[in-house]
């Protein structure tokens, strides 16, 4: 008995296989979707809370291992566009001090506390002969007389230091960016209102050089003669400043506030310079 000879068809693959086949597909084409965009600026939740990208990988300056004295750790940048401040105090009429951060090439972000270390953002923090006071988060801060004096006694030199919104202290060189001042008592404030000078035989002059420019604009100081001269320079970049007629020198580190002071005892016209830079910053007029 003949048996008919049917040509053989190929064999379907099974549905199965093609749906497991699509499936895993569609899962490797959504993984790489979402890696992508998981890997744009924003933070992530693989990251530490509050960091970013831009911060774990390093790229905002420098994280140092030493530390600023109080525990934080220093975020190192470039002196050229660095942060910068200075800080002025003058008595309130009612209660202690009044104080006044002067911020260059920085901004206060309280609202951001916590978050990413950006450069050029973040809070200062007020110290007293190195014990902290406190957070600032913005221009202005008025120091009570009652907290001067729950410091201790002797407390005179009050400094305030900038630091990233994830509170490593911004550094220039290996140092902290900071600017320091006296205080004209250490437990109470003083008598007079609107003083310019830590003490009354004393005349303040106050100077920051930046990017190359001095500021404020050199002009001529007048003192009486017998004064003492307290100057204060803060420079971007290391150098040397010098009080020609009266032979007075002192280094000045890159972002940090030198003092130097003298009695004006002879009578004259004076310049004050840097060495390195040569750049005239005053001119005192002794009569």
């Amino acid at each position: 008995m003949k048996r008919s000879h049917r040509p053989l068809r190929a064999a379907r693959p099974r549905r199965t296989a093609r749906t497991a086949v699509a499936a895993v597909t569609a899962l490797t084409a959504a993984a790489l979707v979402l890696g992508a965009s998981a890997c744009g600026g924003r933070a992530t939740t693989h990251h530490k809370p509050g960091t970013s990208h831009e911060q774990a990988g390093g790229s905002v300056g420098r994280l140092l291992t030493a530390d600023d004295g109080s525990g934080n750790r220093l975020r190192q940048v470039d002196a050229e566009g660095a942060p910068s401040v200075t800080v002025a105090v003058r008595p309130d009429s009612e209660d202690g001090w009044n104080v006044h951060l002067t911020v260059r090439n920085f901004r206060f972000t309280p609202d951001s506390v916590g978050g990413a270390a950006l450069l050029g953002r973040g809070h200062a923090r007020l110290f007293l002969d190195g014990h902290p006071l406190a957070r600032v988060y913005g221009s202005w801060y008025h120091l009570p007389a009652s907290l001067v004096r729950g410091a201790g006694k002797g407390g005179t030199e009050l400094t305030a230091r900038l630091y990233a919104d994830d509170h490593t202290a911004w550094a220039v060189n290996s140092a902290p960016v900071q600017a320091t001042t006296s205080l004209s008592a250490a437990t109470s404030a003083p008598e007079q209102t609107g003083a310019a000078t830590p003490r009354p035989d004393t005349t303040l002059v106050e100077i920051v050089v930046s990017h190359g420019k001095v500021s404020p604009d050199p002009g001529r100081t007048e003192i009486k003669k017998g004064r003492t001269v307290e100057l204060r320079v803060r420079s971007d970049r290391a150098d040397h400043l010098h009080v020609h007629g009266y032979d007075k020198e002192a280094a000045l580190p890159a972002g940090r506030t030198v003092t130097l002071t003298f009695t004006a005892d002879r009578s004259g016209l004076f310049e004050v310079e840097t060495h390195e830079s040569d750049l005239l910053l005053t001119q005192l007029v002794v009569r």
